[in-house]
């Protein structure tokens, strides 16, 4: 089956990993990332769909690098992926891979098999939305080096040099992982707003999540911690409060902002924005003050 999108002409890889912008003054040393918001699908991997290009795109995070683009002229950072997380997740381990998704062996070495990779869901994904095989025929190895090298890689290199450049010049730095969750989840009622993930507690400082908490409950939203989400790679990988670095997941329920089945805003955006525009001023308050 051979899905229809609108790509750029050359090279499948003829844009960047990543975009990225930077307050301009730099007002504290706060990064909001977004690795689950692109949107671009290579041709290679577009002419090998078993499923229809929305059961893909129903697993972005759609339009949440658009919630957060107020942080950048409120004198934040802000980057988010370029290519969609079924091309490449990541929010997943580069090792996190599935031996059963290539036709001439794995790319590079893989670990235990974890809950997620047996689900379909490691860092190169086997299944969509709809829980289906994504693919027609299994991808090359090269093919899978070529994504982990050129995405995954590049994209992490890029956020760890964004630390690295402040923390000669701060001594504490935040890192919010901006995500979004499907309203609708099997075996799950109920969800709430947000659910905010701190490792349960490993990840950042308490005070970061207590904030970002008492902002949200002040805009009327239901908060949780932790459950069903307590945070991926990036909290895992960046989060080391002892050394200065505090990461904190953040996961929005898209039925706030989106029609979920046609990937599309609802009026619930300006308002949701509205609300995250209020929480980043909060946010890089507290990093001033942190800084001291």
């Amino acid at each position: 089956m051979r899905a229809t999108l609108d790509l750029p002409t050359g090279s499948d890889h003829a844009i960047p990993a990543f975009n990225i912008r930077r307050g301009d003054p730099l007002k504290a040393p706060v990064i909001f990332a977004s690795p689950h918001s692109g949107t671009h699908y290579p041709s290679a991997m577009v002419n090998n769909l078993a499923v229809p290009l929305l059961d893909l795109r129903r697993t972005e995070d759609a339009f949440v690098d658009e919630l957060y683009a107020p942080s950048v002229a409120q004198g934040a950072v802000l980057i988010h992926a370029a290519y969609a997380r079924t091309y490449v997740d990541l929010n997943r381990d580069a090792r996190e891979l599935d031996a059963s998704m290539f036709e001439d062996g794995l790319p590079r070495t893989a670990g235990m098999p974890s809950a997620r990779v047996k689900a379909g869901l490691g860092c190169l994904p086997r299944v969509g939305a709809s829980g289906r095989s994504i693919y027609s025929r299994p991808i090359s190895c090269a093919e899978g080096a070529l994504r982990l090298d050129m995405v995954h890689d590049t994209y992490h290199q890029a956020l760890q040099d964004e630390i690295d450049a402040l923390k000669p010049h701060w001594s504490d730095i935040f890192v919010i992982d901006c995500h979004s969750m499907p309203s609708r989840q099997p075996g799950r009622s109920n969800l709430p707003d947000i659910v905010l993930g701190d490792r349960f507690g490993s990840s950042c400082s308490a005070r970061l999540t207590s904030l970002v908490e008492r902002c949200f409950r002040r805009e009327g939203l239901s908060v949780a911690r932790n459950a069903p989400y307590a945070g991926g790679y990036t909290t895992r990988r960046y989060g080391r409060p002892r050394r200065g670095v505090h990461a904190l997941q953040i996961e929005i329920n898209r039925s706030l902002y989106m029609n979920e089945d046609q990937i599309e805003k609802t009026r619930g955006f300006d308002r949701l924005q509205e609300q995250l525009t209020a929480l980043i001023s909060e946010i890089l308050t507290l990093a001033e003050l942190e800084n001291g």
